[in-house]
């Protein structure tokens, strides 16, 4: 009896990857909306995304728009338009050693997308996704992120039987399993009005300090492909890494910081809860805190 107690508590307590789990600070750095040629490879006199990341040794996640992968797209027609493809930046994002992950194909909301093309279209909405995401990496996406958080039980419960980890910003999930909303989509254009004050870094640093208060150094951030964004992480990177922590792909994430915390049981959104729109520009911000 002694003997299996001892080899119980060497299991619970002293097996390394939970130590490494328990004591190290650790940032997925993920970004939505992509392949954007224009933020990955950057424009004339603009340093792109992937060179940034390049230098400040970190290894990414990328949750990309399926349609963006089909050949010779070369992303909105609102956006920058450079000589590359959406598919070649994807190409040179894989290349460089960060990982890809799924963002649906068409990246409409999943209640708006099944009430237009009717049950289990979101499903194979992310299916279509996954297949182009293999044809590029060789391998099976392991997470996908609704479109603007929107989900529910049912549908979690779906997607997960297909293989899928769905992401979440709500408290159906533990703290170092949430996602964290950067807001960075309000800081995008030459005179965004409705920029979290003082400063986009300071926002995301408050929302870190607010979950390191209640014991949580394990954090995913989502930010999106934004010219924008890549300014902001030439400061904030350094800033965190300053604080001690290390960046990770997601994969290397959930490895370690998932490995010892648990998900909670899947459960409804709570009734009004606002999940701040990309497209829509809301100014309703979701603090994915500690509660």
């Amino acid at each position: 009896m002694k003997r299996w107690l001892a080899a119980l508590f060497a299991c619970l307590f002293l097996s390394p990857l939970a130590a490494r789990a328990g004591e190290q600070k650790l940032i997925a750095l993920t970004f939505d909306d992509g392949p954007r040629p224009y933020v990955l490879l950057g424009r004339p006199g603009e340093h792109g995304l992937l060179d940034l990341l390049d230098r400040q040794q970190v290894k990414a996640t990328f949750f990309v728009m399926g349609w963006r992968l089909t050949p010779g797209t070369h992303g909105d027609r609102h956006e920058p338009q450079t000589e590359v493809t959406c598919l070649e930046a994807a190409r040179e994002v894989v290349r460089r050693g960060h990982e890809i992950e799924n963002h649906s194909y068409s990246h409409v909301q999943f209640r708006l997308f099944e009430k237009q093309h009717g049950e289990g279209s979101a499903v194979a909405d992310v299916d279509r996704a996954a297949a182009l995401i293999k044809s590029l990496t060789g391998r099976a996406p392991q997470f996908v992120r609704p479109p603007d958080w929107i989900t529910w039980s049912t549908l979690d419960q779906q997607l997960e039987a297909r293989g899928y980890r769905v992401m979440s910003i709500g408290d159906e999930n533990p703290p170092a399993l949430r996602d964290i909303n950067s807001a960075d989509y309000l800081c995008a254009g030459e005179h965004p009005a409705d920029c979290p004050k003082p400063s986009l870094n300071d926002f995301v640093r408050r929302q870190i300090e607010q979950r390191e208060r209640h014991g949580v150094t394990t954090h995913i951030l989502v930010f999106h492909e934004l010219s924008s964004t890549v300014t902001a992480l030439e400061t904030l990177i350094p800033e965190l890494k300053a604080r001690g922590y290390r960046f990770v792909r997601l994969d290397e994430y959930m490895k370690l910081a998932g490995a010892t915390t648990p998900r909670r049981a899947a459960r409804p959104k709570k009734k009004g809860m606002v999940i701040p729109s990309a497209d829509a520009g809301a100014r309703n911000l979701l603090f994915a805190g500690v509660r």
